[in-house]
């Protein structure tokens, strides 16, 4: 894997990482005290945790996957 993005991205992708997480773990804990009914509260919780993780990753190792395949980002 060969760096794609500049500081600024990987500020903005770590920032976006994080903040999916925390949103993620708000989700899945709200569902398992039983604040949250349904099933949609654990999958939407889960993937935004997936997904922040994928853009936490993005962030450490300076590479993007959508550069990556040959789209243009803006960072």
């Amino acid at each position: 894997m060969q760096c794609n993005i500049d500081q600024r991205g990987r500020l903005v992708r770590l920032a976006a990482g994080a903040l999916l997480d925390g949103l993620g773990m708000v989700l899945v804990v709200l569902a398992a005290i039983g604040t949250l009914q349904g099933s949609w509260p654990w999958v939407a919780g889960i993937a935004a945790m997936v997904g922040g993780a994928i853009l936490i990753f993005e962030g450490l190792r300076g590479w993007c996957v959508l550069r990556a395949m040959g789209l243009r980002t803006p960072c």
